[in-house]
């Protein structure tokens, strides 16, 4: 998508950090974007913010993780611009904790908004930007979505969102739709408090790491990261970037880049390792 201008966008997860990092990047170019999320107060903020700009937005509140409301937020865009060309999946949230911290709320929430969101989002939008004559789909993963240090429930969902991505690729862009996948590094949004709009049939959520000092220490050496982290703006006008050269991933920075290669390389051992040996059949 080389012409972005006079384009429509839907944008989940964009009252803040990346989402409205890329609602603005969009807004920016011509596009005309709704502003998806589920914290009300944030939400009329940033549309005030981008109108403000002369940028053609609106704003609509839904809690991603009940596919009833995404399907009536698309539902009300659709009304308000008639179509949407670009699909960007953001909203995400860091619940749940690693094994020993485990719970059914933990794994329910964040699933609900990282992957199922996404998943529903897909379901519901694509049809809509096929019928417009082609577009864009960018979901929001992580680094941690191709890199895991650990079992929260979180990365899991990250994995999920990569792989869904990859597939898709290959599905839509055949019917005009081209997919990508954001895989961020640590970025300045409010990610580590993300229970700030924990819905209620979700109060059971545990802590996102271990009881103890030395949980405590990760978290207190993620937040500080994430306090400095990359400017949500520029993370925009990467997925801009992105959309306009359609690039299959999308990284922030190249910190993360040797963990990876180092994955790959013991993915590859582990071939090495039965290279010679015939598979009984």
């Amino acid at each position: 998508m080389k012409d972005l201008a006079g384009k429509t966008a839907f944008v989940t997860g964009a009252a803040s950090g990346i989402g409205l990092g890329i609602a603005t990047a969009l807004a920016q170019a011509g596009v005309k974007v709704m502003l998806c999320d589920v914290e009300a107060a944030a939400l009329a903020a940033a549309v005030d913010g981008l109108k403000r700009t002369n940028a053609d937005v609106a704003s609509v509140r839904a809690d991603v993780s009940l596919k009833a409301e995404l399907q009536a937020a698309a539902e009300e865009t659709r009304a308000r611009y008639g179509g949407v060309h670009i699909l960007i999946n953001n909203a995400g949230v860091g619940g749940g904790g690693p094994y020993g911290t485990w719970n059914d709320a933990g794994w329910d929430w964040t699933l609900g908004v990282n992957l199922m969101a996404v998943i529903w989002g897909i379901e519901i939008f694509a049809p809509m930007i096929e019928s417009q004559g082609g577009g864009h789909i960018v979901s929001t993963a992580s680094i941690a979505g191709l890199i895991s240090f650990n079992s929260m429930p979180y990365n899991v969902s990250k994995y999920g969102v990569v792989a869904l991505s990859e597939g898709l690729r290959n599905e839509l862009g055949p019917r005009g739709i081209g997919v990508s996948v954001l895989c961020p590094g640590f970025i300045r949004t409010k990610i580590m408090d993300s229970r700030r709009n924990l819905p209620e049939r979700f109060a059971g959520v545990r802590g996102t790491l271990p009881v103890g000092s030395a949980g405590r220490e990760r978290m207190d050496q993620v937040a500080e990261r994430v306090s400095r982290g990359i400017d949500p703006l520029y993370v925009g006008e990467l997925v801009r970037e992105g959309i306009e050269n359609d690039w299959p991933y999308i990284f922030t920075d190249c910190e993360f880049e040797p963990l990876i290669e180092a994955r790959f390389a013991e993915i590859k051992r582990g071939f090495d390792r039965i290279r010679d040996r015939t598979p009984r059949r």
